[in-house]
């Protein structure tokens, strides 16, 4: 059987992460991470993409056996991603993210001035085994999220190699900061939604 990857982001295609139509069907060209409810889930440029896409290249080597640096990786994006449907079609001709929830979880993000995470303009569909970290909290390790779940995600380099994640749905906002691979990852913001 032929291997099938996302014309967005190129991850290979698999049944458990096609994207979604508008009438909740399965999408044979986008995974759910770039294609949810009929459109895109974020409005970025190839260039855009490349970037998002490059702090995977630890997980990326890992699959491949490859020992590709950022930078390194970052340039076979740049020559492999022409080559996917997205990013031959127009900006005009494309369906794009306009989900009501997102831009409002944007806005309550930003609305709850955490010291250190700057402005954030965009939210992207991420799966919630990749963004459930486990914290320490009263001396228990524990889980917020549901492996199973999809969440509107963005990950922001503090500078100090450390990073905050947002991972929000209809229910609730959490942010943490964590270090290389989620590691020693801290709560930040649990809060509930509605």
């Amino acid at each position: 059987m032929e291997q099938k990857f996302c014309q967005s982001c190129g991850m290979p295609l698999t049944e458990e992460i096609l994207g979604t139509n508008a009438d909740g069907s399965k999408n044979e060209e986008y995974c759910i991470y770039c294609f949810k409810d009929g459109a895109f889930t974020g409005d970025f440029t190839m260039e855009e993409m490349v970037e998002f896409c490059s702090q995977f290249v630890d997980e990326y080597n890992k699959n491949t056996g490859q020992s590709l640096s950022r930078e390194e990786y970052k340039g076979m994006l740049r020559q492999y991603y022409p080559t996917l449907k997205r990013w031959q079609q127009s900006a005009e001709e494309l369906p794009h993210a306009t989900s009501p929830i997102k831009q409002q979880l944007i806005d309550e993000v930003n609305a709850l001035g955490i010291n250190g995470l700057p402005r954030i303009d965009n939210l992207f569909v991420l799966q919630g085994s990749f963004v459930n970290l486990e914290y320490q909290i009263n001396g228990n390790s524990v889980k917020l999220l549901d492996d199973n779940a999809t969440y509107w995600g963005n990950q922001v380099e503090k500078g100090d190699g450390r990073c905050f994640g947002i991972a929000c749905d209809e229910h609730q906002i959490l942010v943490s900061e964590y270090g290389k691979d989620g590691a020693d990852a801290q709560l930040v913001v649990l809060k509930r939604r509605g």
